[in-house]
Parts: structure tokens; sequence; C-alpha cells
């Protein structure tokens, strides 16, 4: 069972690896990162890069088409071979799913227009426009297609996904292995719950 990541330049670390660390484990698994050629691709503050071991040319299909999300990828609503790439990779796969901003090149593809979705609540105006609708569930499963809202809610999505390529017990066994167990210690996690003093700090900028 192939699956296809692709990475592109101000891509967010976690919504890669969260879900490749649960996927990995899935029997019969091949994971390939892609990237418009291979090496390393670098996250959003260039400092962790990933290694893509195949450019877009070189992977013609795949079982499992996970794309993430990232600044970068509003630059890319338009990039003809990214989406391209994502047509021909969702016209095969069995999966196709996004984390975060990743469904809005989902949607730029038009694989999202007439269905519900969901993605990093930044973003929603950008995915609407495209046609979809904005649901505000951590993971949304439409068909073949399944989005996960933002960066962590990849891991919930991936778990999700395991139990239907596999079946419960193994997803359960894969939980228990990378101890996801969460136990946050605020409730700041959504715009509904986060106190204003933190949505004004991200306002201006964490760093």
């Amino acid at each position: 069972m192939r699956i296809a990541i692709p990475l592109f330049d101000r891509f967010t670390a976690l919504d890669a690896v969260g879900p490749y660390e649960v996927l990995k484990f899935l029997p019969g698994a091949e994971i390939v990162f892609v990237a418009e050629k291979p090496g390393p691709v670098r996250d959003v503050p260039k400092w962790l890069a990933i290694s893509a071991d195949a450019a877009f040319a070189d992977v013609d299909s795949c079982d499992v088409l996970l794309v993430p999300g990232g600044p970068g990828s509003r630059g890319l609503l338009q990039n003809d071979e990214l989406l391209g790439w994502i047509r021909r990779m969702h016209e095969r796969s069995i999966w196709t799913t996004s984390v975060c901003t990743g469904s809005l090149l989902l949607a730029a593809a038009g694989l999202l227009k007439g269905l519900s979705a969901t993605t990093h609540w930044g973003a929603i105006d950008v995915l609407e426009s495209f046609g979809a609708t904005y649901t505000p569930e951590r993971v949304v499963f439409q068909g073949k297609i399944v989005t996960a809202a933002g960066v962590s809610s990849g891991i919930d999505m991936a778990l999700a996904l395991a139990a239907h390529i596999a079946d419960q017990t193994t997803a359960e066994a894969i939980q228990l292995a990378i101890e996801y167990d969460p136990q946050p210690p605020f409730d700041a996690g959504s715009p509904a719950k986060a106190p204003q003093a933190a949505k004004d700090l991200l306002a201006r900028g964490i760093r």
C-alpha cells in the first residue's frame, strides 16, 4: 500500500509527520515523500527539512494521498504541476486526504466542489471560495476524500483512516504504540474556546 505525501516549501511539519507516525504502522505500508524534485524540503521557519524521495513526475499512482498544509500552500493554489499531480493521484487512489490547509490544495484541484470539508480555522474563506462547504468537525469523511482541521488533527485523521484501511483494533494498537492520549494543559485549541488574550497575541505574531 503506497502512501504518497507531497512536500512544498514552507509546509507545516506536523501536518506531514503526525499522520506519517500513524500510517507507517499499517501492514504493507510504503510511504514516499514527493516534491518538485528529490531532496530536502524545508518547513515554514526553514529550520526543519524532510527529504523527498521522488519528484512528482516519478510517482504516477498511490493508494493513499496525504496532502499537508502550511503557509506555503496558499502560493500554490494556481500551481499547475502540483494541482495536476494531485488530480492524477486522486483518479486512482483509494483514499485522498489532507491536513490543515492541505484541503485548499484539494479544493484548488477541483476535488472538493459541492462537498463538506474542514481546514484550519484561518482558511475557511479560501476553502469555501472553491465551492466546498466548511464544517468545524475535526475530521470529515466524504466518500474517499478525508479532510482534517488544523495541524494536530492530522493524527486523529490518520487513526480514523487506519481503522478504515485495517480495523479498529489495529488503529487502537497504533494509538497505544504512539501513546496518543491527549490531555492538553489548556482549553485554547479552537477560536470558540481560546481566551481573547491568546487570540490577540496570535494576531500580533507569537515570535
